[in-house]
């Protein structure tokens, strides 16, 4: 089976990675799968490839801080580059044929880019299958209905689209009745709950043996995820240090993302010098690792980053972005009224504000949160169950049976053919 996913990534790393944990995910549990990525992030090639997994990489496009969008490295005008990105993803997808087409977030693509390409696929690859996949939160409900209406994508999904999923619950945003779908579209919508992160490919004691943790110390991982407005956090939590007492037994952690400006992560990583308590790291592929290791972790409010705050029940500081959306911070809101983390609002942050929500964290009874018991943090099998529903259908258990006992893999029919 062929899968093509679509990534557009015009900033940070939160949806390439998500849609990697996908993807991974569907190769290890679906037999014979091929999928082809197709990204604009600057850094798909940091990460490791599973067999079977393969990408393009589209030039990439990027995002000021109120939002406008240009060419990221390229001396060429936005418009020239999405011509380009749009001329590839098309031939890609005329070429590899795909059984499936997994988009997401943008039901047109990043400024459109994708509507020749889902023409193309109405005419010519009618059998190919069209999902949409979204995060629990776009942003502020009023401005994504306007966003939404000004570009169809009401009617794009009505029209095109088979099915979306959404990896998150409505108990804690419910996207449908948050941004008016509609009855046609709402038939549409399935919520897989929010996606567990897998386990870091180090023992928690062999990371904190790395870091020289000692056994009566506690380690603090500060993430801003791709780092591209992390600098911000960063300061903020080294500036804060000094309000520790003089006696402490805290250790610090610091990885700034590979998307933050050299500038500001050489002018951060010479203020961590000062305090032999700090190591620093410009990126992780592992960064899993050190969130089992951590007994506190402080970070933006990136879908990703929660997730897995939530799948190694670990306590948190969040401080989400603002700004140019407002997702991160309705959903550390909406997170920390369900006492899953502590959020700092982010125009009240300030060095003690945060320090201090640091120390009551790690003054908590205990590291392990309770109510993360109570969240569905099963998304991938979800996920892969309702693409195999897509494209497949179960033959008889007693032929099934069959199968697996002569090549130890399920057998299944695909309704296309």
């Amino acid at each position: 089976m062929r899968l093509i996913v679509y990534s557009h990534d015009s900033f940070g790393l939160g949806n390439i990675r998500r849609m990697l944990a996908i993807c991974e995910y569907l190769i290890d549990n679906v037999p014979e799968m091929s999928i082809l990525i197709l990204s604009g992030s600057p850094v798909l090639h940091s990460f490791r490839m599973h067999q079977g997994l393969d990408y393009i990489k589209l030039p990439c496009l990027g995002r000021d801080r109120v939002g406008k969008i240009g060419a990221k490295y390229l001396t060429t005008e936005v418009d020239e580059t999405v011509r380009l990105r749009s001329n590839l993803i098309k031939t890609a997808v005329a070429d590899f044929k795909p059984d499936l087409f997994l988009v997401d977030k943008k039901p047109y693509g990043l400024l459109g880019e994708l509507k020749p390409t889902l023409d193309y696929l109405k005419v010519f690859l009618p059998q190919t299958k069209l999902v949409l996949l979204l995060r629990d939160i776009l942003d502020a409900p009023q401005v994504t209905i306007e966003d939404w209406q000004n570009n169809a994508y009401y009617d794009a999904i009505d029209s095109l689209y088979d099915k979306v999923l959404v990896v998150g619950m409505p108990e804690i945003f419910d996207l449908i009745q948050e941004y008016q779908f509609p009855p046609n579209i709402a038939k549409k919508v399935d919520y897989c709950g929010y996606i567990r992160r897998k386990p870091g490919c180090k023992e928690v004691n062999l990371v904190r043996q790395e870091l020289a943790i000692g056994p009566e110390e506690k380690l603090v991982l500060v993430t801003p995820g791709g780092g591209g407005d992390g600098y911000r956090l960063v300061n903020n939590y080294l500036l804060g240090l000094s309000h520790l007492p003089a006696r402490h037994n805290i250790k610090s952690l610091i990885v700034c993302g590979p998307e933050m400006p050299v500038p500001q992560r050489q002018e951060l990583e010479q203020l961590a010098q000062e305090n032999p308590y700090i190591q620093t790291r410009e990126f992780s592929d592992d960064l899993a690792s050190y969130m089992e290791a951590a007994d506190v972790i402080v970070s933006m409010g990136g879908y990703n980053t929660v997730c897995e705050i939530l799948s190694y029940s670990k306590r948190a500081v969040v401080v989400p972005r603002n700004q140019p959306v407002e997702e991160q911070l309705i959903r550390a809101e909406k997170m920390a009224e369900f006492g899953l983390f502590k959020t700092v609002h982010p125009e009240y942050i300030t060095p003690k504000i945060l320090i201090e929500a640091v120390l009551e964290q790690l003054n908590s009874e205990n590291n392990h949160l309770p109510a993360v018991s109570h969240l569905n943090l099963d998304a991938l099998p979800r996920i892969e169950k309702e693409i195999s529903q897509l494209l497949f259908t179960l033959v008889p258990l007693e032929v099934v049976q069959y199968c697996y006992q002569h090549t130890q893999k399920p057998c299944l029919v695909t309704l296309n053919q």
